[in-house]
C-alpha cells in the first residue's frame, strides 16, 4: 500500500520562498505567444518535476512512456527534483532548456501563477479539446487550479484529509464507532487521553496548531468558511465558521490539558515522516492526516489496528459528514514555452486521460484527480483508502482560494491561531478583524 513520500507539499501555507517573489517579475507572455507550433510533427519538451523518490520517478517515467506511446512524435525530456525556486527561475528566463511543462506541489502559489502570467491560462485549449473541467475534476480540485477566471493550471492526483484513529485503543475505550460529529470528537478525545504525571500515557488527539498536520485549514475545512467576499475583502471576522473553528478547537485544548501542558508534551514526540510518529507509536489516539499516512502507518508496524474515517463536522452541519481538506499537485504549461501545443497534449494526457491517471495513482498511491478515474476498477488499494477517494469526490469538501500573493493569508490565520490557542491573545473578535485587516493590506500591496 501507500508508500513513504515526502510530502513537504502538504505544508503548502508557509512554502512562501524567494519563488513568489521571482514570480512577481515573471509576467513573461501570453497564452497566444508559443501555441503556433504544430504538435503532429516531431518534437521534443521539457518536463519539469518535483518528486524525487526512486519510486516515484520510476511512476513518472512510466507516465510518460505511456504518453510517447500514445505520441510517438512527442518526445519528452523529463527533470525531476525541481523545487519551485528552480522552477520560477526557468519559467522568467525561459529558452531551450526550460520547462515547456512543469508540476508544483505549491498549489498556495497558483495566484502567482496566474496573476503574474508566468504559465498560461489553460481554458482555451480545454474548450478546443472539447474537455469540460467541471465535469472533469472533482469540485475543489477544480477551484485551486484556478484564479480570477484563469485557470493556469490543472490538477496532477491530489490529496484528501480524513481521521486516523487506533481502533484498540477505541475498544478499550468502549468507543465503537469513529465520531461523526465535533461533539462526539470532542468526547472521544477526552475519554481516550490516559494522564501519566505531568504528561499523557495517551493523548486522545493533539489539537494544537503546531501538530502534525493540524492546520487552520485542515481544521476549518470541515466548517466550510468562506475566506474571501465578493469584493475580495477577507471573510474572516464576518464568516461565523471561523469562529465557530477557532472557539471549538480552543476549547479542545483547554479540555484536555491546556496548551503549555500539551505543548510540553509534543515536544518529545517523533518527527512527522520518521516511523516515531506519536500516532505510529500509539501515543496518540487519533489523527488529522493525509491519505499518504496510511502507508507510513502500515510500514511502521503499529501494535494496534488502524481504523480511517472522514474528519468529523461541527454538530449543525451532520448531514455533510463525509467532507474533507482537499489539495495536491498541480501541472502547467510555461508562457516561454514555443511549443505549447504539443505541451497541452503531454498536459491534457497526464491529468484527464482515466488510465493515465489511474496508473499514476496506483504507483504512488495519491488520490486521482478525475471523476472518472475515482471510479475506476483498475485503482489498486487497500479497502481503508477508498476513505480518502469518497472525500475527493465529496461535492461538499473544500479547498483554500488561491490569492494574488500566494498563501500569505493563511500564514496570517495560522500565526493567529498559534497567539490564540497559547493565550496571547484573548479577544477572538478583535483578534480576527485585525488578522483579516492584515490579510487585506498584504493583497493590496500585492497587486
Amino acid at each position: 500500500m501507500p508508500e513513504v513520500m515526502p510530502k513537504v507539499i502538504r505544508k503548502t501555507a508557509f512554502a512562501l520562498t524567494a519563488s513568489l517573489a521571482l514570480l512577481t517579475t515573471a509576467c513573461t507572455g501570453q497564452s497566444s505567444s508559443g501555441a503556433n507550433d504544430d504538435a503532429s510533427k516531431d518534437t521534443t519538451i521539457n518536463f519539469w518535476h518535483a518528486w524525487s523518490a526512486p519510486s516515484e520517478t520510476k511512476a513518472v517515467k512510466d507516465l510518460i512512456a505511456g504518453f510517447e506511446k500514445a505520441h510517438p512524435n512527442i518526445h519528452v525530456n523529463v527533470v525531476g527534483n525541481m523545487t519551485d525556486d528552480k522552477m520560477n527561475q526557468a519559467l522568467r528566463t525561459g529558452g531551450d532548456k526550460a520547462p515547456d511543462v512543469i508540476s508544483s506541489f505549491t498549489t498556495n502559489n497558483v495566484g502567482k501563477f496566474c496573476s503574474s502570467n508566468a504559465l498560461i491560462d489553460l481554458n482555451p485549449f480545454f474548450k478546443k479539446s472539447g474537455v469540460d473541467p467541471a465535469t472533469t475534476f472533482p469540485k475543489a480540485m477544480n477551484e485551486y487550479t484556478q484564479y480570477d477566471g484563469n485557470r493556469c493550471t490543472v490538477p496532477l492526483l491530489g490529496d484528501a484529509y480524513g481521521l486516523y484513529y487506533n481502533k484498540t485503543a477505541f475498544e478499550k475505550a468502549g468507543i465503537t464507532n469513529p465520531p461523526k460529529t465535533w461533539s462526539e470528537f470532542e468526547a472521544d478525545a477526552k475519554k481516550l487521553t490516559i494522564p501519566a504525571g505531568d504528561g499523557y500515557k495517551q493523548l486522545g488527539f493533539m489539537p494544537d496548531y503546531h501538530g502534525w498536520e493540524t492546520t487552520t485549514e485542515h481544521y476549518f475545512a470541515q466548517f466550510s468558511p468562506t475566506y474571501f467576499d465578493t469584493s475580495g475583502k477577507s471573510s474572516l471576522a464576518t464568516d461565523p465558521a471561523f469562529k465557530a473553528g477557532f472557539t471549538l478547537q480552543k476549547k479542545l485544548v483547554d479540555e484536555l490539558g491546556g496548551f503549555q501542558k500539551l505543548e510540553k508534551y509534543r515536544s518529545k514526540l517523533g518527527d512527522e515522516w520518521g516511523p516515531k510518529h506519536p500516532f505510529h507509536t500509539g501515543q496518540v489516539a487519533m489523527q488529522l492526516d493525509g491519505e499518504w499516512r496510511l502507508g507510513m502507518a502500515l510500514d511502521a508496524k503499529p501494535k494496534f489496528d488502524i481504523g480511517v474515517a472522514p474528519l468529523p463536522v461541527p454538530d449543525d452541519q451532520a448531514d455533510q459528514y463525509g467532507k474533507g481538506y482537499i489539495t495536491g499537485t498541480i501541472a502547467g504549461i510555461a508562457a516561454t514555452s514555443k511549443k505549447q501545443n504539443a505541451a497541452w497534449e503531454l498536459v491534457k494526457y497526464m491529468t484527464t486521460d482515466t488510465d493515465a491517471v489511474v496508473g499514476f495513482s496506483n504507483a504512488i498511491h495519491n488520490v486521482p484527480s478525475t471523476l472518472e478515474a475515482l471510479k475506476s476498477p483498475k485503482l489498486k488499494y487497500d479497502p481503508r483508502f477508498k476513505t480518502f477517494l469518497d472525500i475527493a469526490a465529496n461535492p461538499n469538501s473544500t479547498t483554500t482560494p488561491a490569492s494574488i500573493n500566494g498563501g500569505q493569508y493563511l500564514v496570517t490565520i495560522q500565526q493567529f491561531g498559534y497567539d490564540y490557542e497559547s493565550g496571547k491573545v484573548t479577544g477572538l473578535d478583535a483578534g480576527l478583524a485585525g488578522a483579516a485587516k492584515q490579510i487585506d493590506t498584504d493583497i493590496a500591496q500585492a497587486k
